[in-house]
């Protein structure tokens, strides 16, 4: 009888046990979807890592935030080249934080959210091949020669003179004006030049964005005064370099400028 009753407290203990074990195991799960930040990024160049992957609208609040429909299957872009301009961090109700990309195709005819893991980063297969060259010229020609461009569409991988990538402007432009041939990419412009510090760069210098010295994603043309004329999505425009989505990582001077 002791034994059968020893037997019916642990069946009754196992019981009462079962709920406490279960709730501890979704201690850490959201019952929503929560955005931990929204910002803006340089404008970095993707391609697809796989097949696999769907962009997705998001909606929501940020306390509660959803998944939309789903716009674009990565399976149906094969040789698409994605803009990321803008990272959202996420919690899921799994209680994981993801990181989104909001993307942009070429011809702005795609959009949408898209898990970072479905991408990767653009290799450019020229860089290797660049070549670069010192000149001598004015100041007054590199700005007019940058000016006559204003309002030409980007393409990726543009070199003018109807429509620019953003090292392909800074290359058309000092070809333009003084005869002077720039590397292809924005990063070997960086590594080709004598850099300048902010407080000596002038109108006409090489400005540039990144995460580092070696990861440089943008280049303009600097105009002083903390604007720029560059290539960037929106086309050939003069814009502010002193804002959130765009870190100067430096400057340089490619030619003896008067």
């Amino acid at each position: 009888m002791k034994t059968l009753q020893k037997v019916s407290f642990a069946v009754a203990f196992a019981a009462a046990l079962v709920p406490a074990l279960s709730q501890s195991t979704t201690a850490h799960a959201n019952s929503t979807n929560t955005i931990v930040s929204t910002s803006n990024m340089a404008s970095t160049a993707y391609t697809r890592k796989s097949a696999t992957g769907w962009t997705y609208n998001l909606g929501g609040t940020a306390t509660n935030m959803t998944f939309g429909k789903k716009t674009h299957y990565l399976k149906n872009y094969p040789n698409t080249t994605w803009h990321a301009t803008k990272k959202r961090y996420i919690i899921k109700k799994n209680g994981v934080k993801y990181l989104y990309y909001y993307v942009t195709n070429g011809r702005k005819t795609a959009a949408g959210w898209i898990w970072h893991g479905y991408l990767q980063k653009k290799s450019y297969a020229h860089t290797a091949t660049t070549t670069s060259s010192t000149g001598t010229g004015t100041y007054d020609s590199i700005l007019k020669a940058a000016k006559t461009q204003l309002g030409k569409p980007y393409a990726y991988g543009g070199n003018g003179p109807s429509a620019f990538d953003c090292s392909g402007f800074t290359k058309y432009v000092f070809n333009q004006a003084i005869g002077q041939t720039l590397p292809r990419t924005a990063q070997a412009q960086y590594d080709s030049y004598t850099h300048v510090s902010a407080a000596n760069a002038k109108a006409g210098d090489l400005i540039f964005f990144g995460t580092s010295a070696s990861n440089i994603t943008h280049c303009g043309i600097y105009l002083g005064n903390h604007k720029m004329i560059d290539a960037q999505l929106n086309g050939v425009i003069t814009e502010a370099t002193n804002v959130s989505w765009w870190h100067t990582v430096g400057y340089s001077r490619p030619a003896t400028l008067s």
